[in-house]
């Protein structure tokens, strides 16, 4: 049964650790993407509201999972205003993500008790984002604005904060542990983790493999660092 309330949504989206982040304009394409990702484990992924008529492949996908899966919870990136937003809420969209806070747009998610999960690149903007109500902050871009260094120096005097980066996240081993060690609460990966190769050969195993293989990957180190404890 799909997540439907906020508070789930948010256990759901920080259990599963990585968040697929994937667009394409073709739905058919998307629909076993999204499928391959939920079959390797990850049921959130994150739509991202790029190329034309978006929004009507998302409608597409949402009503396809509602019979096909409804425990895939699927979430809508990319979100910029609250008009945008509110379309995808209609559609479906269990939690909104975005590359810069804008206070309108969680205003409408709270009111709606949708999870918004803004892009911040500063400690400013982090608090400025929580203040709002966004309990989980996309680090955006990631590698661009201090990687884990900034999550560690961020944790410190912040340590009530829960982060999300996209973008320098890769599926490996190496990767992973610096953010999670870093103190971040899940990730956001693209392109590194469906990639065009997968994508052009529709090798959707291929793709539910790697999903389980991250996914594994992060329980590991998750078990590890409760260990130190």
């Amino acid at each position: 049964m799909a997540a439907k309330d906020r508070m789930a949504v948010l256990r759901a989206i920080m259990e599963q650790g990585v968040i697929p982040v994937f667009y394409h304009p073709d739905a058919e394409l998307c629909a076993k993407v999204i499928q391959a990702c939920a079959d390797g484990g990850a049921k959130c992924v994150e739509f991202t509201n790029r190329g034309e008529f978006a929004a009507q492949v998302f409608l597409d996908l949402a009503r396809h999972f509602a019979k096909a899966d409804a425990s895939v919870i699927l979430g809508a990136g990319s979100v910029v205003d609250a008009p945008t937003a509110a379309i995808y809420i209609s559609y479906g969209a269990k939690f909104v993500v975005g590359p810069s806070v804008n206070a309108e747009l969680a205003r409408l998610c709270n009111r709606r008790g949708i999870p918004y999960s803004p892009g911040c690149g500063s400690a400013t903007e982090i608090g400025d984002a929580q203040e709002l109500g966004c309990e989980i902050v996309k680090l955006f871009p990631g590698s661009s604005v201090g990687g884990p260094e900034f999550v560690r120096s961020v944790m410190a005097p912040m340590p009530w904060t829960r982060i999300m980066p996209t973008g320098g996240v890769e599926p490996t081993e190496t990767s992973l542990r610096e953010w999670f060690g870093a103190g971040i609460v899940a990730c956001g990966i693209g392109s590194k983790l469906i990639t065009k190769a997968l994508l052009d050969a529709r090798d959707y195993k291929g793709i539910e493999e790697g999903v389980r293989r991250t996914l594994r990957l992060i329980e590991l180190i998750r078990a590890g660092q409760n260990e130190g404890k």
